[in-house]
């Protein structure tokens, strides 16, 4: 009887053979279930293996964009060709994962295992979240193998989840990121990550699995890259790239993303983004700005400014506002405007003009029934009067008139609002009257006493009442 070719000599030259005879991958699937163990992970499998399992990846990779094309014109079928591969493959890397658990209990090959999985788990990881989500370039069949892919990396891994294994179990040992981010890195250069269009959500994918205090090892590898998708012309890869960039400034902590003036590039990347007229990206903006304007001025103690980032923001974001008429825009904005009014504190009486101009603007205008333009805008009303209520008193005519109109409008509105709504718009405008009573001394008490004796309506005739018995 021969003796049998050393596994490193049959794999390579499968490996090799995948690109010529695409039937080689049964042949393939069929050699890891009949192997045994002990002869699979021999001297000299680790590196063979790892070679193998670059080449299935390459097998099931999908095919790449020219450079100048937003995507692919997939009418010869080429998305569905590498959803039936991926499939395949992923069933060979499943075969082997088997074979390594398999190794696991024998003692002799306990120490051969890791080597193993070391060099296959990045390929194994990149192929299953390819597809792990529908996508144009993935089937059910490949979304099913996908899945049950990396649940069989992670129990190999001896992990519990994805995010452990891409952080590791403990401090000592590395996870499986690095490897990851080893194989998605050329991918993700300047002139190719657009070429790949699975490449951009791979990543996206990996990143909001590592949160703190580990992604900060971590950061030289993602901020770029989060950086450059977020510049693309393409509204979806800004507002992916965006997200990115948030979650890097939520799990960062404020010293490492304000050395080398990280954070400032992040600030100046993400205040472009305002001067779009793209309701979700202004939305993913402003959330993102919120919780990095607290890093920057922590950072910016020991150097005073006359402005600070947040006045800036707020600045063009009252400018945008004022002119705005498309009303997803004028929701986004209003929903975020208490959060910069809190951040800001007294310091808001630096805006008060513009401010002014924008709050009676959009508490004149309804939009729509869920109302949460005039909501926010009612609840940046109330932080105003809070923070800066001694410029209240010369504002009171303004403001008094505004609120009573608005009232009025609502309870005479037969649209289709919700009486829930229309309930919080009148408790909200009831309030912001209280409090304005309150910094003027009384003023808008007397003010309302001759409206609530020529008025008729009972919902209007209970705001007043409440803050004329509000004390």
């Amino acid at each position: 009887m021969e003796p049998q070719p050393p596994a490193e000599q049959v794999l390579r030259q499968l490996g090799q053979l995948l690109s010529q005879r695409p039937g080689v991958i049964t042949e393939l699937g069929a050699l890891l279930e009949a192997a045994e163990p002990r002869w699979l992970f021999g001297a000299g499998s680790p590196a063979a293996l790892g070679e193998l399992a670059a080449a299935l990846s390459a097998f099931a990779a999908l095919p790449e964009l020219e450079q100048d094309a937003v995507e692919l014109r997939d009418g010869d079928g080429a998305y569905a060709v590498a959803a039936e591969r991926a499939a395949d493959v992923g069933g060979v890397f499943l075969r082997l994962l088997a074979k390594l658990e398999a190794a696991k209990a024998e003692e002799s090959l306990g120490p051969a295992v890791k080597p193993v999985l070391r060099r296959v788990m990045g390929h194994i990881y990149v192929l299953a979240v390819t597809h792990i989500e529908e996508g144009a370039w993935t089937s059910a069949g490949s979304r099913a193998v996908a899945t049950e892919l990396l649940a069989a990396l992670v129990r190999a891994a001896g992990c519990g989840t994805v995010a452990e294994f891409l952080r590791g179990r403990n401090e000592e040992e590395e996870g499986g990121f690095a490897a990851v981010m080893g194989l998605l890195r050329p991918r993700l250069g300047k002139d190719t990550w657009k070429r790949n269009p699975a490449t951009k959500h791979v990543f996206s994918w990996t990143l909001l699995h590592i949160t703190r205090p580990w992604l900060s090892q971590h950061l030289e590898r993602v901020l770029p890259a989060s950086l450059l998708i977020s510049d693309d012309f393409r509204e979806e890869n800004k507002v992916l790239g965006v997200h990115c960039l948030h979650h890097i400034v939520l799990n960062v902590p404020g010293a490492d993303l304000c050395q080398f003036n990280r954070a400032q590039v992040v600030y100046h990347a993400l205040y472009n983004h305002l001067y779009s007229r793209e309701a979700p990206l202004i939305q993913a903006v402003l959330l993102c700005l919120l919780d990095l304007l607290p890093v920057m001025e922590r950072a910016q103690r020991q150097q005073p400014r006359p402005t600070s980032p947040c006045d800036e923001v707020l600045q063009l974001v009252l400018t945008h506002m004022e002119p705005e008429h498309r009303l997803a825009l004028r929701r986004v904005y209003a929903k975020t405007l208490p959060a910069f009014v809190q951040r800001l504190g007294i310091l808001i009486a630096r805006h008060l003009k513009r401010l002014e101009r924008v709050i009676l603007g959009y508490l004149e205008v309804s939009d729509g029934p869920e109302e949460e333009a005039r909501l926010g805008i009612l609840e940046t009303l109330q932080c105003t009067i809070e923070h800066a209520w001694p410029r209240m008193p010369c504002r009171l005519p303004v403001l008094l008139k505004a609120l009573l109109k608005m009232i009025w409008d609502v309870h005479t509105d037969q649209g289709s609002t919700p009486e829930p709504v229309r309930a919080a718009l009148l408790q909200r405008a009831t309030e912001c009257l209280i409090l304005l009573d309150r910094c003027s001394e009384g003023q808008v008490k007397i003010l309302l006493e001759g409206v609530y004796s020529c008025c008729e309506e009972n919902r209007v005739q209970e705001c007043i009442r409440r803050v004329q018995e509000n004390t």
